[in-house]
């Protein structure tokens, strides 16, 4: 019987079972190749997958954090719900803000300083309304006074005449019509005088005020000055404020403790190297001086051109990385990092992650804790047992806390988030424990942010600098006016009086200038110019 006519040509025997058996081991590794890059594929969209949720979760965060700084309280204080919900019923109540029920008050302030204008007032018709018999004027009934604040703002012309002599004799030599001379200029042939460049320096660069606005309002008072008279003018006073400014920095760079930050200025001028507006306003705060810088970038050399490290110095900083770089191969420079900043982490962690709110709050309350304990250390005498006491349940209190973030960082599977607040404080800690050691260091940098308002309220303004001679007069401005803000000196008086010997001095520094800075002033001087106690 013949076979099938599909069997003939199939392979018979052990020859067909060997290619047979070659071609799905040859599939099978085919198919495992298949399966590993599938696989690969697989852990790569897994990977990027977690990528694309860490991104998602920031990106909420960022909109929460943004949310908060636009329709949110402009304060870093815990609401209500914020608090913590441990605090038993036994607590004393909070106190209301402002003055407290049966708490002395601190009276009317002394206006006795401001000069006096007297004002008589009499009766139209001294007589009785009935029978018009006259009242009689007893002056030992003397009068019934009261005052009234009143400023008056105006402009005036100062004229000037300046009396003409002829000479009766024959000498010579002399010339034959001799004339007075006229009061002293600040600037040769200028017609402002200096009480008008005291007021537009003091509103510009102390308080503010963009100068074309400050144009418009001498309108009001009938007065008009083209703004190019007041650029010229700015630009010969500049000079005279430079010697100040030298001593102020020289005092400056030998304080043993200083505050330091720095913010963004535009300059608008274009300088060769420079694509951009974007300059750096520096600050440097001692307890004495307060010195503004103002550069195009923002390294570290900025910082090694200001300070000439001799002795030990300790910089009140943020943890920016130009800080950092400064004092690493410097011994001398102890950096003390900023628990503001650390406690503006965790709240933005807070705020910006909702799995992350109670986490991030107590830490801010631990924080808090922190800063409490040293408020209560730093109320007594450093040699007093007091100050030992609160100073070992502060250093517990820190050591507990190094304990708690050494612990969560072991933990398994942490939150990015968390990660990235934990080993950030991990890696200051150091810097973060200056002030345990140094009580005469504060715990924050809230020194030189508060001194940056002057740079932040001036941007906001009137954005910045036309020019960078303008820039490094405002920075000059900016250090004279707030260390003399630092010595509760009036700026107004101050500048007055400094003015007057420039312009006494035929439009020059005077020489002398140890009457000017608050640190060689006499105390007679230095209450001449500060302001009048009115508490």
């Amino acid at each position: 019987m013949a076979p099938e006519h599909g069997c003939l040509d199939r392979p018979i025997g052990p020859v067909s079972e060997g290619l047979h058996l070659g071609q799905l081991l040859q599939e099978n590794r085919a198919l495992y190749c298949e399966k590993n890059y599938y696989r690969s594929l697989h852990e790569k969209a897994k990977t990027r997958e977690e990528l694309l949720k860490q991104e998602v979760q920031q990106l909420k965060a960022r909109i929460r954090y943004l949310e908060q700084k636009l329709y949110g309280r402009n304060s870093e204080k815990k609401n209500s719900s914020e608090k913590n919900t441990s605090s038993s019923s036994d607590d004393p109540p909070k106190k209301e803000r402002g003055q407290q029920p049966g708490s002395p008050g601190h009276g009317r302030r002394d206006y006795s300083h401001l000069p006096v204008e007297e004002e008589t007032y009499e009766l139209d018709q001294a007589v009785c309304p009935k029978c018009r018999c006259p009242f009689h004027e007893d002056p030992l009934l003397g009068t019934d006074d009261s005052e009234t604040i009143e400023i008056e703002v105006k402009a005036y012309r100062r004229k000037a005449r300046r009396k003409k002599y002829k000479k009766t004799c024959q000498c010579e030599g002399v010339p034959g019509i001799i004339t007075a001379p006229g009061p002293p200029k600040l600037i040769n042939k200028g017609k402002l005088g200096i009480s008008v460049w005291v007021h537009l320096l003091l509103e510009k660069y102390l308080y503010q005020r963009p100068i074309n606005r400050l144009l418009e309002s001498f309108k009001d008072i009938e007065y008009e000055v083209p703004p190019g008279t007041i650029g010229d003018g700015l630009k010969k006073l500049a000079p005279l404020f430079e010697p100040v400014l030298k001593e102020i920095i020289k005092k400056n760079q030998t304080e043993r403790h200083l505050h330091a930050d720095e913010t963004r200025w535009l300059v608008f001028e274009f300088i060769e190297g420079k694509k951009s507006y974007r300059w750096y306003m520096w600050v440097f705060v001692s307890k004495q001086t307060v010195v503004y810088i103002l550069d195009p970038s923002r390294a570290t050399s900025v910082i090694e051109k200001h300070l000439n490290v001799v002795s030990v110095l300790i910089l009140s900083v943020d943890r920016y990385s130009s800080y950092k770089s400064f004092a690493k191969d410097r011994e001398n420079v102890i950096l003390a990092f900023c628990w503001t900043h650390v406690r503006r982490d965790f709240l933005t962690s807070a705020k910006g992650f909702d799995e992350l709110e109670a986490w991030g709050m107590a830490w801010v309350d631990s924080i808090g804790e922190i800063f409490h304990l040293n408020n209560q250390r730093m109320a007594h005498e450093v040699d007093s047992p007091e100050f030992a006491q609160a100073d070992q349940s502060l250093r517990q209190a820190l050591d507990a806390m190094k304990q708690q973030f050494e612990l969560e960082l072991t933990e398994e599977n942490l939150h990015p988030e968390r990660a990235k607040r934990l080993n950030s404080i991990k890696a200051h800690w150091e810097g973060l424990l200056v002030f345990v050691d140094h009580p005469w260091i504060p715990m924050d940098n809230s020194e030189a942010e508060r001194r940056m308002v002057t740079a932040a309220l001036g941007r906001k303004n009137y954005y910045g600098s036309g020019s960078v001679w303008s820039g490094h007069f405002t920075a000059s401005l900016f250090s004279i006016f707030q260390t003399l803000k630092l010595w509760k000196i009036n700026p107004r008086k101050w500048l007055t009086e400094y003015l007057q010997k420039c312009a006494e001095n035929h439009g020059h520094s005077p020489k002398d200038l140890a009457c000017f800075l608050p640190w060689t002033m006499s105390k007679e001087q230095l209450a001449r110019f500060q302001y009048p106690d009115t508490s």
